[in-house]
């Protein structure tokens, strides 16, 4: 009988010992057509890089604060919700990065949480405002916060850390993307579709020569004001010539601004050289404070404009090369 009862004791002991909660995170996965060999776990005063095998498998272990942490493969950012005790696992194809993000494991409900939100906000977010007035937009963003709102609120089983941050990303986003859409509206209504567009003169051209907008009359002008310390601009660059390759035979020209200050004209000079930049490659005469960036209102870079071929605005705002709808766009008009 004493025997029995140490058994049974021996049983519970173990028992209650596969309850205990480990003090640490562990993340796994799999990543299809991986960007980089590493990812980085991050968030305010903690960073982990984690190492991606050959075969996009990743697994490791954290310790953390429970909260929300940033997920970079080394080409975008997905946002994760990380607690001691979580067994998560993440998978992945960058080709569609937000649409293919899943877990699962420990911790997976609030994940799958914070990517259907990332992915709604998307498709809420991707407004035309072509035909939108300043009212109109108040009422959309009035739409989207209702919409939202209802979205979290119909999800109690999510932790409260991340519905009340999701809450405060949601107020940020919209009050900044009201104003970036209201200033875009503004814009238009300043320098609306058909009017006569503003005009550059004597450019210096990286040719040698100088150039002015008058001159590339009778073709559609896409044009890129840009800098050499702008990185977003450079971003830009890979696209940008794809679509100059894929548009060399059609009825437009492609002209890169540089607002470079004069102490970095070289730089310009042996940016151009250095990355072999296309199209026509030009020096505004007074950085920020060319007529033409002010006649455009340019606040900041990269801007791109469209022009058609009699000199007249097709849009003072056009797609961004990585953007499709950019080929939408050309394919439209050319």
């Amino acid at each position: 009988m004493k025997k029995l009862i140490i058994a049974v004791l021996s049983l519970t002991i173990l028992s209650c010992g596969t309850d205990v909660k480990k003090d640490y995170v562990t993340f796994s996965g799999k990543i299809e057509n991986k960007n980089s060999d590493s990812i980085v776990v991050s968030t305010k005063g903690y960073s982990k890089t984690i190492q991606v095998s050959e075969d996009g498998s990743f697994s490791d272990t954290l310790k953390v604060t429970p909260g929300l942490f940033r997920f970079y493969d080394g080409g975008e950012y997905a946002r994760l919700f990380l607690r001691n005790g979580f067994d998560l696992n993440m998978t992945l194809n960058t080709e569609e990065f937000d649409e293919s993000i899943k877990f699962s494991g420990e911790g997976s409900e609030n994940n799958n949480f914070i990517a259907e939100n990332a992915l709604k906000m998307e498709e809420l977010f991707d407004l035309d405002v072509e035909e939108l007035s300043l009212a109109d937009l108040d009422q959309e963003m009035k739409q989207i916060n209702t919409s939202m709102t209802e979205f979290i609120n119909s999800k109690p089983e999510v932790d409260s850390i991340v519905s009340t941050e999701i809450k405060k990303s949601l107020a940020n986003n919209i009050k900044g993307y009201q104003k970036y859409l209201g200033e875009l509206i503004q814009l238009r209504q300043k320098l609306p579709k058909g009017t006569v567009s503003p005009l550059f003169e004597n450019y210096e051209n990286h040719d040698g020569t100088t150039t002015s907008l008058a001159d590339l009359k009778g073709a559609y002008v896409y044009i890129d004001v840009w800098a050499t310390w702008c990185g977003p601009c450079k971003m830009e660059i890979p696209f940008l010539k794809e679509v100059e390759n894929d548009y060399h035979d059609k009825n437009i020209q492609f002209v890169s601004i540089s607002i470079d200050r004069e102490k970095d004209h070289q730089k310009w000079i042996d940016m151009v050289n250095d990355k072999q930049l296309g199209g026509i490659q030009l020096y505004a005469d007074s950085d920020w404070n060319s007529k033409f960036v002010k006649d455009y209102y340019i606040s900041g870079i990269p801007r791109f404009i469209l022009i058609d071929p009699d000199g007249n605005i097709v849009t003072p705002d056009a797609p961004r090369p990585s953007n499709p709808k950019l080929r939408e766009m050309l394919d439209e008009l050319i």
